[in-house]
């Protein structure tokens, strides 16, 4: 693991609520966003005894839907039985209240996702660790009776004393609601054992499984089958063996095993704690000691430790005045809280508005696949410049069935990834040889998607719409902002009819680590670079609502030859 890769300023931990945004719900103070996923918004609040907690605010259209709620409250009271010592506790919920939530202990750490992002691959030792804290957090999952289904970096926080496993089992109640948003991808393919991506019954198997492909992305910096296009990564997934190059030798043993195609061939949580247990990098001793995280990310443990200020307004009179979601109508089941330092409830003070990066505590929704042989996502068409696609994928609008379903997504017979077709609208000539882009191919091109809210982002890979914290190449938003991934540049065109060329000259000259609405216009455009300057994605904006309206935008992709 390298010191801290990335060139930009850490953005902060926690945002100050809004004026929308409720100040109390079910007992429970609020006293910033978190972040936003697939259900819901997350927001950092206080137990009425002074603890913190992160409070998940259910989606208002998932809310309406009664199939939804029916099993929101089952899995709530299948997650109130579990008191793992590496899971994030469930504390308190509201199931029947008008608008569902439930708290889980705040955890003090950026995601596993987050810290790859940030510092890189882990070290083996600190992998093994991690390895072992999530499977006893998998043994005290199952042994309740629930089945995660969508373990991943993102669904995993780091402490000081130990991995969080979060998210477990609440995924499965949005199984209930109907998609409609043609195109969308929910859930995490990269993670996705086999028989889910065959639609089959998820076993405790099937997070093990999870467990593995987390541990070589955390270990060799990628998941074990790309991280590109998701029917591509699930075909892999289910016909090819596990790409461990990058991963140490001496973890490829038990991350294979892990990553075998039949369930029954897989071991088990106990047997992944027993052979972490006996690795000689671990020296027979399991223990989550001072040192077990490398020293750059120990360092940025406390800014997540170290909580935000009341918002003034948020006192006093004016409290009354802003929205508050209701208690529930009856006392809810005590249930233990999770070993964390009590803090005490901040002093009143200005809270700054902050910059969100990711959402926290985010549920995945997992897709169910169907494979079919010669079934592909459309035909194929090669333009001049090789493959491109043109398609329409949009989120649920707000008065749309909200997402949360199972949905079948068509995998191909080969590892060729989406279909492409040629795209009306985008730059088409051929780049000059010899220029910066006649080093890149276009992957697709005029991909027109829309965000409906802050909790999905665009899949540049795939050039899709995803639920935030899924993928790590990706173009997110705020209510006012276009969020790129930390390691990554980007550039902002002096008009819509940006192209490669000019994009690359621009990120050479005039690179940008922020890219505000108001930057870019209503009809503008910017690109974004990855890190090793493998990918570049330019992004044309054609409306954005503002505040948590939605936004929408034609992609092309490019990737370096060779």
């Amino acid at each position: 693991m390298s010191a801290d890769r990335s060139p930009f300023t850490l953005r902060p931990v926690f945002q100050a609520l809004a004026a929308e945004d409720p100040r109390e719900v079910g007992g429970h103070r609020l006293y910033a966003r978190l972040g936003a996923g697939g259900m819901g918004r997350v927001y950092l609040a206080y137990t009425p005894g002074g603890r913190p907690v992160a409070l998940k605010v259910v989606r208002p259209e998932l809310a309406e839907d009664p199939d939804f709620r029916a099993r929101f409250a089952q899995e709530v009271a299948s997650a109130r039985r579990i008191h793992g010592l590496f899971t994030a506790q469930l504390v308190d919920a509201g199931p029947d209240d008008p608008t569902p939530w439930l708290a889980t202990t705040y955890v003090p750490g950026p995601s596993l996702q987050q810290v790859v992002q940030r510092f890189g691959p882990l070290p083996e030792r600190t992998v093994l660790l991690l390895m072992a804290g999530i499977a006893e957090a998998l043994q005290a999952i199952h042994a309740s009776g629930v089945v995660h289904r969508d373990l991943k970096p993102g669904n995993v926080l780091i402490a000081a004393d130990g991995p969080r496993v979060i998210d477990f089992g609440i995924a499965r109640a949005a199984d209930a609601v109907a998609l409609t948003g043609t195109g969308l991808q929910i859930g995490s393919p990269a993670y996705m054992a086999p028989e889910q991506a065959m639609g089959r019954t998820a076993t405790p198997a099937t997070d093990v499984y999870a467990l593995g492909a987390l541990a070589v992305h955390v270990a060799g910096g990628a998941p074990p089958f790309g991280d590109g296009p998701h029917p591509a990564t699930l075909y892999r997934a289910v016909h090819e063996e596990p790409d461990l190059g990058r991963v140490p030798e001496g973890l490829r043993d038990l991350l294979r095993r892990c990553l075998a195609k039949r369930p029954e061939d897989r071991p088990t949580s106990a047997e992944v704690i027993a052979a972490a247990a006996g690795h000689p990098a671990v020296g027979g001793h399991l223990r989550f000691g001072e040192d077990w995280l490398p020293q750059p990310l120990t360092s940025q443990l406390t800014r997540h430790a170290d909580l935000p200020q009341v918002p003034e307004e948020a006192t006093g009179a004016g409290l009354d005045s802003l929205p508050t979601m209701l208690a529930p109508a009856a006392t809810p089941t005590p249930t233990l809280l999770a070993s964390v330092p009590a803090a005490p409830v901040p002093p009143p003070a200005e809270a700054p508005r902050a910059r969100p990066r990711r959402a926290r505590g985010r549920t995945a929704l997992i897709a169910v696949v169907a494979l079919a042989v010669g079934a592909a996502a459309s035909a194929f068409v090669l333009d001049d410049s090789g493959p491109v696609e043109a398609a329409t994928v949009d989120t649920p609008a707000a008065d749309a069935p909200a997402p949360g379903a199972t949905t079948a997504v068509p995998v191909p017979t080969g590892p060729t990834g989406p279909a492409r077709s040629p795209s009306p609208g985008a730059a088409s000539s051929r780049p000059a040889t010899g220029s910066p882009a006649a080093a890149y191919a276009a992957d697709y091109r005029a991909v027109e998607l829309t965000s409906a809210d802050p909790g999905y982002e665009f899949d540049l890979a795939a050039g899709s719409v995803v639920p935030v914290d899924s993928v790590t190449w990706y173009v997110g938003r705020t209510d006012g902002e276009f969020l790129i991934p930390e390691t990554a540049d980007s550039y902002v065109g002096r008009d819509s009819g940006l192209g490669l060329a000019e994009c690359l000259q621009g990120l050479g000259s005039r690179p940008t680590a922020r890219v505000p609405f108001s930057a870019v216009g209503p009809r503008g455009a910017f690109c974004v670079r990855s890190a090793d300057g493998s990918e570049v994605a330019v992004v044309r904006v054609l409306s954005a609502a503002g505040g948590d309206g939605p936004v929408k935008v034609s992609l092309d992709h490019y990737r370096r030859k060779g």
